[in-house]
C-alpha cells in the first residue's frame, strides 16, 4: 500500500513538472527562437498526424536531438532496408534535431514528440500504431513507454550510457527504476552501465556500444568534398574548431593569434550558433584575414587565414581536412561529437568541465590522443609540444583513428537480436 501511494505521488508530482516545463517553454517562446519553434511545432503536431495513414507493421525512433539521431541513424537504416515492408516514424524532443532533419528522406513520418502526459501517450500511440520502438542513449519519458508496455509493443534502447550518480541507482529512484523496465532490451555503451543496471535488478541488457561509430565511419567513407575549403587549406596544416561556444573561442584565441599566418596553419572554426553578428564580434578580436563561407570565393579563402563555416550540415564532412581538432561544449553543456573528428586521425582538445557523461572522451584521454584544457594557456602549451614533436603528433594521430575502427559494429549486433 506505502509503495503504491509512493508511485502515485510521484507520477502526481511528475506530471506537474512536465507541464512546468510546458509552461516554461511557452514563457521563453517570447524571446527565444529556438523555445518557440518547440511550441508551435506541438501544436502543429496533431494536425499533422491526421493525414498519417498508419501501418500493419510500423517501427518508432525516438530522438532527443541531432546528436541522438545520428547515433539512430544506422539502426534505423540498417532495419528500413533489411524491412522495406515495414513504415518508419522519427520523433525528436529538440527543435534542433527536428528542423535539421524533418525532410530526411528514409522515415515515412517526422515529427514531434507531444508532451508527455497519459493522454498524449494514447493518443500518439493510437495514431501511429508501432508494431516495436527504438529509443536512443538517454531518453526517459514515462507516459510514453508505460503506453508502449501495457500494450505489449517491445521498445528497444540502444547506446545507452549509465552512471552511479543518476537517480535510477538511487534509494529513492524506484519511479525511474520502473521506467527502465518498461523496455524490452537495453543496449549498452559500456560494462560498467551493464553492472548497474544489473545492481537495480535489470538483466534484459547487454554490451553493444555506441552506434556512433558506425555512422562517423560511414560519413567518412562518403565524406563530402568542398573545392572552396580545399583552396582555403592549400599545402597549409588546418586547425578545425567544430561545434565552438563563447567559452571555447575564448580558450582558441591564444593559439590563433601565435599561429596563424607565419607558422602556416589555417582555421576552420564552425560556431555552435550561426549568428552572424557573432560570427563578425569574433571577427574583430583577430588581427588576421578572415571569411565567412557563404561569402566565399576561390580568391577570398587562399588569401584568409581563418575560414568561418556559417551553416548546418558541413561539419562532420570538415574534419577530413584538418590535422588538429578543438571540439566545443565541454565548458557549457556538454561535449560535442568527437568522434566525428577523430575517425580521420589527429589530437583532439576540448574543455575540462562537462565531458565526463560521454565514454568516448575518457577512452581517448586515457590512450593519450585527447586532452582536456583548462583554459588557453594550458591548450598552447599541449599543442606547441605536439607541434614541435612530430613523432608524438603522428602517434596521436594513429591512436585516434585505431580507436574509432576498434568500436565499429554494433548497428549490427543490435538489428540481427531483433525477432522482425
Amino acid at each position: 500500500m506505502r509503495k503504491s501511494l509512493f508511485q502515485t505521488l510521484y507520477s502526481f508530482f511528475y506530471t506537474i513538472s512536465v507541464y512546468l516545463m510546458q509552461l516554461a517553454f511557452r514563457l521563453a517562446a517570447w524571446f527565444h527562437p529556438k523555445a518557440r519553434l518547440w511550441v508551435q511545432g506541438r501544436k502543429q503536431l496533431w494536425h499533422q498526424l491526421k493525414n498519417y495513414r498508419p501501418s500493419p507493421r510500423t517501427a518508432w525512433f525516438h530522438c532527443a536531438s541531432v546528436g541522438e539521431f545520428e547515433q539512430a541513424r544506422p539502426v534505423l537504416e540498417t532495419f528500413r532496408k533489411e524491412n522495406p515492408d515495414w513504415k518508419i516514424v522519427l520523433t525528436f524532443f529538440s527543435p534542433s534535431g527536428y528542423e535539421l532533419r524533418k525532410n530526411y528522406a528514409q522515415a515515412d513520418l517526422i515529427c514531434y514528440l507531444p508532451l508527455d502526459t497519459a493522454a498524449n501517450a494514447r493518443r500518439f500511440v493510437d495514431l501511429i500504431q508501432p508494431e516495436m520502438a527504438f529509443w536512443v542513449k538517454y531518453e526517459f519519458w514515462h507516459y510514453h513507454l508505460s503506453e508502449l508496455k501495457k500494450r505489449q509493443i517491445p521498445v528497444i534502447l540502444f547506446s545507452a550510457i549509465f552512471r552511479p550518480d543518476q537517480t535510477f541507482f538511487k534509494p529513492y529512484g524506484q519511479f525511474q527504476r520502473n521506467i527502465l523496465k518498461c523496455f524490452s532490451h537495453l543496449f549498452v555503451q559500456n560494462e560498467a552501465s551493464l553492472e548497474l543496471l544489473k545492481s537495480i535488478g535489470i538483466t534484459n541488457a547487454s554490451v553493444s556500444g555506441d552506434t556512433r561509430f558506425d555512422r562517423v565511419v560511414e560519413i567518412a567513407r562518403e565524406a563530402k568534398s568542398f573545392p572552396l575549403v580545399e583552396a582555403f587549406c592549400g599545402e597549409a596544416r588546418v586547425f578545425v574548431g567544430g561545434s565552438i561556444w563563447p567559452e571555447d573561442w575564448k580558450t582558441l584565441i591564444p593559439l590563433i593569434q601565435e599561429y596563424a599566418g607565419k607558422h602556416r596553419l589555417k582555421f576552420i572554426i564552425a560556431p555552435h550558433e550561426i549568428d552572424s553578428e557573432q560570427i563578425e564580434r569574433w571577427s574583430k578580436e583577430l588581427p588576421l584575414t578572415s571569411v565567412r563561407y557563404s561569402q566565399a570565393t576561390t580568391e577570398s579563402v587562399t588569401q584568409a587565414d581563418l575560414l568561418w563555416i556559417d551553416n548546418i550540415g558541413m561539419l562532420a564532412s570538415l574534419y577530413r581536412y584538418g590535422h588538429f581538432a578543438f571540439v566545443g561544449g565541454a565548458y557549457k553543456n556538454g561535449l560535442h561529437n568527437i568522434v566525428e573528428a577523430a575517425v580521420w586521425g589527429m589530437p583532439l582538445f576540448f574543455g575540462n568541465r562537462k565531458y565526463r557523461k560521454f565514454q568516448e572522451a575518457h577512452d581517448l584521454l586515457a590512450l593519450g590522443s585527447a586532452h582536456a584544457v583548462a583554459d588557453g594557456t594550458e591548450f598552447s602549451r599541449i599543442f606547441a609540444d605536439l607541434w614541435q614533436q612530430p613523432e608524438r603528433y603522428r602517434r596521436e594521430a594513429e591512436i585516434s583513428q585505431t580507436y574509432v575502427y576498434s568500436k565499429i559494429g554494433p548497428t549490427e549486433q543490435i538489428v540481427r537480436s531483433l525477432n522482425v
